[in-house]
């Protein structure tokens, strides 16, 4: 039986370990796909690759699926970071949706001077890039870490990590990146635009590559996608 049904487990994976499953999970299987005992399902859990399984046990509160054969090794993204202004509930949603499919290691949300949202659920977050990584095929989830201030992540910020700042004033240079390895981040700002000083602080950072995505002026979901996609095809796995 083929197994088109994916979940994420935080528990260890490997032939024939015993994987309980949520309560939620054992719900979503039993009462909504329908299936029973001996049904197949694939697990990951961002550490082992990706195994299917098979339900020994199928009730509509509790289910363990049992790992026969690892279907997928464990593949790591490049070493990026998305870096974002959270902006209204469903396009904050389609960014880390998007930054999951496109291979972003690390979704960071960032407050700035004209960032609509001062708050997120960064728990909220983090089950969103879950179900997103479970629906594209992924064997990784990124960590979605929980809002911070820009002065305060800049101050932090590690020297051999290059920042690709995607700077609205450059509109209309060529979308352009040059193919480079090591660390690095991506930095998307809010629907606003970040204020002078910031743009200044920017400006002043040795690690920090001003970023154009072309001519037109993008929404904020729309320029991370373009921003990462740019980036994976210069710099990422996408080579």
């Amino acid at each position: 039986m083929d197994a088109k049904i994916r979940l994420y487990v935080d528990q260890p994976l490997g032939a024939g370990q015993a994987v309980a499953l949520s309560q939620d999970q054992a719900h979503y299987l039993t009462g909504v796909m329908r299936l029973g005992e001996g049904g197949a399902i694939l697990l990951f859990n961002g550490r082992d690759g990706e195994w299917r399984a098979t339900l020994a046990q199928a009730g509509k509160r509790n289910a363990i699926a049992v790992c026969d054969v690892q279907t997928k090794p464990l593949h790591l993204p490049p070493d990026l970071w998305l870096l974002f202004a959270p902006i209204k509930k469903a396009r904050t949603d389609f960014i880390v949706e998007k930054a999951v499919e496109l291979g972003a290691a690390r979704i960071q949300p960032v407050q700035t001077r004209h960032t609509n949202s001062e708050r997120i659920r960064q728990d909220r977050l983090q089950a969103h890039a879950v179900e997103a990584a479970e629906q594209c095929g992924a064997t990784y989830v990124p960590e979605v870490t929980d809002l911070q201030h820009l002065e305060k992540l800049l101050s932090n910020w590690p020297e051999d990590r290059r920042l690709y700042w995607c700077d609205e004033t450059a509109i209309g240079q060529p979308a352009t990146l040059t193919p480079a390895t090591g660390p690095a981040a991506i930095l998307i700002g809010p629907e606003g635009g970040f204020s002078a000083d910031e743009a200044a602080k920017l400006r002043g950072r040795p690690n920090v590559i001003p970023l154009s995505l072309g001519p037109r002026i993008l929404r904020a979901d729309t320029a991370a996608v373009a921003a990462l996609t740019l980036w994976q095809a210069a710099c990422g796995d996408w080579r």
